[in-house]
């Protein structure tokens, strides 16, 4: 059966309105064109719809049938289709974002607010996960896509830099390093260390510039979480070398944060699945990211 949705609108007018000619001009056909739509969909279906008189159209037994059903079912279909169109507009969908855990906590608020505002019908969820667990959860599907540190480079997978962030060095306002304006890494050199563990993208980054600065590391604890590190280097079990974005330290903290020099800088980056095209909804929201990202003030 090859029954058109403009023979089955060109029936609706003519049902309401009685007429070839007044649903002619109400949808801005030829009487003659309504009355060809009107038999073809009744050759189509094999059942007469209406019969003709010289003064009005009065609907059949079937006519009257069918016309109680139709509405509904375009208005359905219309629905659908608003909905599938606007989906495409980038004003609907889910999107699911997984960022390691610094990144998350001072880029992904107003990225989240802007989302709202921008794109009311966009629901954005998300993870904040250690890097590794980021990585994976975009190479396996679970979300749209990842902010990460970089740099980072796979086959599999595209990446576009954000912005650069730089390292720090965090003591208790009573170390002798709290009084300096700028710290060198190699005065790290035989300091008690606690650092974010190998599931941060910053560890194995600053563990390559130790090496380069010739700092004989003294790791006491790993761990997963900034929060924690700030916690243990405040009960003096040693400082920490920490990315800016892990600050600022918690309020009413005894904590300083020195810049170390040289100055090393890690990335942020937007990472995809190269072989998934992203949907319109996850492509707003990753030009929101590149947008608010990209901004000197955003992270800091």
């Amino acid at each position: 059966m090859n029954v058109t949705l403009r023979q089955l609108r060109v029936f609706i007018e003519v049902a309401r309105l009685q007429s070839f000619s007044r649903a002619g001009d109400e949808i801005g056909l030829t009487q003659s064109a309504v009355s060809r739509c009107v038999r073809e969909l009744e050759a189509e279906i094999g059942v007469k719809l209406v019969d003709r008189t010289t003064r009005e159209v009065q609907l059949t037994d079937v006519g009257a049938n069918l016309i109680a059903t139709i509405p509904r079912l375009i208005g359905d279909l219309d629905d659908a289709l608003r909905e599938i169109r606007e989906i495409g507009e980038q004003r609907r969908g889910r999107v699911v974002v997984a960022a390691s855990p610094t990144v998350a906590c001072r880029l992904m608020p107003e990225v989240i607010a802007g989302c709202t505002r921008q794109f009311p019908y966009v629901t954005l969820g998300l993870r904040d996960d250690v890097q590794s667990d980021v990585v994976r959860k975009v190479r396996s599907g679970e979300v749209d896509f990842g902010v990460i540190i970089g740099p980072f480079a796979a086959e599999d997978l595209d990446t576009e830099r954000l912005t650069t962030d730089s390292f720090c060095v965090v003591v208790r306002g009573d170390h002798a390093l709290a009084g300096r304006d700028r710290v060198g890494w190699r005065e790290l050199d035989g300091e008690r260390l606690v650092m974010l563990d190998y599931a941060s993208g910053s560890r194995p980054l600053i563990d390559a510039v130790m090496g380069e600065q010739g700092v004989r590391a003294w790791v006491v604890q790993e761990l997963g979480h900034p929060a924690t590190v700030f916690g243990l280097v405040e009960a003096g079990v040693g400082i920490s070398v920490l990315p800016w974005l892990a600050l600022p330290v918690p309020a009413g903290s005894s904590l300083v944060a020195r810049p170390l020099v040289p100055r090393a800088e890690r990335t942020v980056e937007l990472v995809r699945r190269r072989d998934r095209s992203l949907s319109p909804a996850a492509e707003a929201v990753w030009a929101l990211i590149r947008q608010i990202g990209g901004r000197p003030e955003a992270l800091s």
